[in-house]
């Protein structure tokens, strides 16, 4: 169902012959990582456009946000009517400008019934509701993607330490792949200009997941199975359930949490029998601690940006907060897995 609509949209958008023409597909994601741990409901759709050159320019500290300008006489001149006053590549008016054509296209699917969502402050999707009787509606997040073929910036060179588990072949690799960028607001902008993007990572931490042994025959059909996935979905779980116990305290706490937290364990523990499946219990609570050591110091590194902080001090009394309520459910055994 969701491969029908988005390959519908796609084809609109190639034929239009305009800004989104050149437009690839990409599927991120827990779905397309195998990592997904309830009902398939969810899909986040990446569209791909491919850029060849633009200036980055951090927006704050933080390393993952940026301004974006074109260097001289760009070969994507139909993206210059994107640019706002200062000359900056406006992530609001190209979201707006894809909404607008996705809107209009949604009309002419006529074998499925799929609506666009109301725009979501701040969100880099474009969120369509597919109807799916009787089960319930499939949500497909469509994000703007720009793919820019140029070295990583200086932010990211101290990020992905993965030489001990995947090797150093893997990561110069990972590191000559494209850049890519999405239209995410920068919330602590005095301002709110629509006009910053933040690096993305999602199709390397998609292959991260999908190879993700030491030894390169992990999981393989006739290699040794080991639980890493296993104890990512089991976090991914509690922090879902206590998130639906507790909405308020926990807004700020999201799967990717979760998932940095796993890729640093990954490293901590870099050979395929740390994670031997016989022993899910002990990596799982290995992992556990990890995080919760996290949870403590208020300190969990962006993988790639090792100096962007996912748990601000800010937050200390929510951090503290979820830290308590693992707790309790590691020395009980877990009651929130058997509800």
């Amino acid at each position: 169902l969701v491969n029908k609509v988005v390959s519908h949209l796609i084809q609109a958008l190639h034929n239009s012959g305009g800004s989104f023409s050149s437009i690839k597909r990409l599927g991120a994601g827990s779905y397309y990582e195998h990592v997904k741990i309830s009902e398939p409901n969810e899909f986040d759709i990446m569209l791909l456009m491919p850029i060849a050159r633009l200036q980055l320019d951090e927006c704050d500290d933080t390393g993952a946000y940026y301004y974006l300008t074109f260097k001289r006489n760009p070969k994507e001149k139909y993206l210059l009517k994107f640019l706002d006053e200062e000359g900056k590549l406006s992530a609001f008016k190209m979201l707006q400008a894809l909404r607008e054509i996705i809107k209009h296209e949604v009309r002419n699917i006529s074998d499925v019934e799929v609506t666009v969502q109301r725009k979501k402050a701040g969100s880099p999707a474009i969120t369509l509701q597919i109807k799916n009787p009787p089960a319930p509606d499939i949500s497909v997040d469509i994000i703007l993607t720009l793919e820019v073929q140029q070295s990583w910036p200086p932010s990211t060179q101290d990020g992905l330490k993965i030489e001990p588990w995947l090797g150093r072949k893997v990561r110069r690799r990972f590191r000559n792949s494209s850049i890519y960028l999405v239209a995410k607001q920068n919330k602590k902008e005095k301002v709110l200009r629509g006009n910053t993007w933040r690096l993305s990572f999602s199709h390397i931490e998609k292959d991260m997941l999908n190879n993700h042994g030491s030894s390169k025959t992990c999981c393989e059909s006739n290699g040794q199975k080991c639980c890493r996935k296993s104890c990512l979905k089991l976090l991914k779980y509690l922090l879902e359930q206590l998130k639906m116990k507790y909405p308020r305290k926990f807004e700020k706490f999201c799967s990717y949490h979760a998932k940095t937290a796993f890729f640093h364990s990954c490293v901590i523990w870099p050979k395929d029998t740390d994670w031997h499946l016989g022993d899910l219990d002990h990596c799982f609570q290995k992992y556990l601690g990890y995080f919760l050591d996290c949870l403590q110091k208020s300190q969990l590194p962006h993988f790639f940006i090792p100096k962007y902080n996912l748990l601000s001090v800010e937050d200390k009394a929510s951090n503290d907060f979820l830290s308590r309520q693992i707790n309790n459910e590691l020395n009980n055994g877990f009651p929130v897995f058997h509800e």
